[in-house]
Parts: C-alpha cells; structure tokens; sequence
C-alpha cells in the first residue's frame, strides 16, 4: 500500500428520493482522511440556479466544487434544461485534460429529473426514482428502495432514514445531515 492510499480521503454518504412529484437530495456530514475524522459538518447538498436544482457530491471537495459550478453554468446556458447540461458536463468531464482527473461524482435533480452524473461520462437516470452514491451509498440504497416500496413515507423522510441507516453501518458515514427538497 502507498502512502497515498494509506491516506486516502473517504466520506460521504448522498441519496436522492423522488416520490409524490417531490424530490429530496441529502447527504451526512463526515469527512475523513484514513482513520481520521477531519470535520463532522461538512454540507454536501446545495441548491442552485435560484434554488431550481439540488445538487449532492461525493469525492474531492474542490473537484466536486469545480464541476458544481461547471454544472451551474451549463444549466444557465441551456436555459434551465438539466439533461442537457449533465450531458454536456459529462463529455467536458471525460475529454478535457484537467477535468478527466477530477475525484467526485455527482446527484443533481430538478422538478421533473434525477440524474447521476460521474466521471467515466455516465449520466444516469434511476428507474426507481432513488439513487445514492459515496461509502454509504448501497447502505442508503438499500434502505431507501425498502422504504419507497414498503410504507408511504414521503421523499424527505425516506432520504432522512436512509441515510441514518447507512451511518449505523458505515464508518465514513455520520448522524450530522443535511437534506433539501424540491416540491
């Protein structure tokens, strides 16, 4: 193992819900650094475009604020089409010299969209209407595809239970969350 490795960044735990023409995108708190918990607070989730968008990040910090911002522009340009603009950072992503080494994947969701969006071009659209990404992500996944198909829970609970399920199980995962939502 390398010192790099050794010393690998790992947080993060970001699931998004759509239920009842509602969307909610949270994630936990944690960021660590080996065994190391470096900050208990960190907030993964954010509106964008006046609060039309909610974005959820996992990976590098500044990569994902990079291509956060890269994403807002995106949308702006295309005048609020959100696929579009997950289509077109995708190929940014993959093709440009400095963004193919960018570390994060991101959730983004608008009124009527949830889309996965990663580095290796894909930009995903759940069937299910549930998607999570991050150490926790299966935790939160499973959970969360019990609870949308098991109880009438709305969006918002389900992504709170998920992710509290997900910190029970995952050491890169904490309790502190933060969660947005979308009606």
């Amino acid at each position: 193992m390398s010192t790099t490795d050794s010393h690998q960044w790992r947080s993060t735990t970001v699931v998004a819900v759509r239920r009842n023409g509602i969307v909610s995108i949270g994630a936990d708190g944690q960021v660590s650094l080996g065994p190391t918990i470096l900050k208990a607070t960190a907030r993964k989730v954010r509106k964008i475009c006046e609060d039309s968008v909610i974005v959820g990040f996992a990976g590098a910090t500044a990569d994902a604020m990079t291509l956060l911002q890269r994403l807002e522009e995106k949308i702006r340009s295309h005048r609020g089409a959100l696929e579009r603009a997950a289509i077109d950072v995708a190929k940014d992503w993959r093709t440009d010299k400095y963004l193919r080494n960018l570390e994060a994947m991101i959730i983004a969701a608008d009124r009527t969209t949830t889309l996965l969006i990663t580095g290796s071009g894909d930009v995903i659209s759940p069937d299910d209407h549930i998607v999570a990404i991050g150490s926790g992500g299966p935790y939160a996944l499973s959970a969360g595809r019990a609870l949308l198909n098991e109880t009438d829970l709305q969006a918002e609970s389900i992504v709170q239970k998920s992710l509290a399920i997900a910190a029970d199980i995952c050491v890169y995962t904490n309790h502190e969350l933060t969660i947005e939502t979308l009606s």
